[in-house]
């Protein structure tokens, strides 16, 4: 009997080694979520999702920035992105008017506001405000692409509204984004640019330019959102994102690059 014993607990010994008497594998890693957002937040928004997934141990987060409108036409081809963040609030609405997005999940998370600025070794005295455009050093002025950039609509509605557009038309040069429009200033392709605030305030560009703020009622108001399409592969952690953009940390972040989270 003893050695029945034995030749009994050494089966039972193999059949744990061969797994019987595993713990339970750990849980898979949540998938990455996918944000398509505006090039005004390329800076600001590094730092949200630096704070974000502080906060959320595990869960990775990729960005890809453009321009709202192109971002827009993919997804209503069902781009695979999980958030939609807008420069301008009216594509997100557009994607719950046509029933790609869920109208519960749409929010406001900034106004927008337009800058001129120069290098710093420019002789465009970017500081007298509009009138710098006219300055003689400024023969390429640089504005995001109104067709599909909201930021260029903007720009080319304070320069119609001041009486500047058709005398500086021949000058202008479109970035395919506000990013691009900021890069072609700061590499010289530019001499003067139609910026985002949000930009003009990273840290790189305050270090080596000067910039002026437009008048608010320069342009129509540039109204900034968000929404999660219906197709999105990873809805939990994209309503997990839209909440921290919300809280007092990820709107501190937000002002700290000169947007207003302010409610409209």
């Amino acid at each position: 009997m003893p050695t029945l014993r034995l030749r009994l607990r050494s089966v039972f010994m193999a059949l744990g080694i061969l797994g019987f008497g595993h713990a339970a594998p750990a849980a898979a890693p949540p998938p990455p979520l996918a944000i398509a957002a505006a090039a005004d937040l390329q800076f600001a928004l590094a730092e949200v999702r630096t704070a974000f997934m502080a906060a959320h141990p595990g869960q990775e987060v990729a960005i890809t920035y453009g321009s709202s409108g192109n971002f827009y036409t993919q997804l209503t081809n069902k781009a695979p992105f999980d958030l939609f963040l807008s420069a301008d609030l009216a594509y997100p609405k557009k994607l719950v008017e046509a029933g790609l997005a869920d109208g519960s999940t749409e929010f406001r998370y900034s106004r927008g506001r337009l800058v001129l600025w120069v290098p710093n070794g420019s002789p465009i005295p970017v500081e007298q405000g509009l009138s710098a455009l006219l300055h003689p050093a400024a023969r390429k002025v640089a504005i995001a692409n109104p067709r599909h950039a909201p930021y260029g609509r903007a720009a080319e509605a304070a320069l119609a509204k001041l009486g500047l557009l058709e005398t500086l038309r021949p000058r202008l040069v479109f970035g395919e984004n506000i990013a691009q429009t900021a890069q072609f200033v700061q590499t010289g392709a530019a001499d003067i640019g139609i910026l985002a605030l949000s930009l003009a305030k990273a840290p790189a560009m305050t270090a080596t330019g000067r910039m002026w703020e437009l008048p608010l009622e320069a342009y129509p108001a540039l109204d900034q959102g968000g929404v999660i399409p219906n197709h999105a592969r990873n809805r939990a952690a994209a309503l997990a994102f839209r909440e921290f953009m919300r809280s007092p940390a990820g709107k501190a972040i937000l002002r700290n690059y000169g947007f207003t989270t302010d409610a409209p």
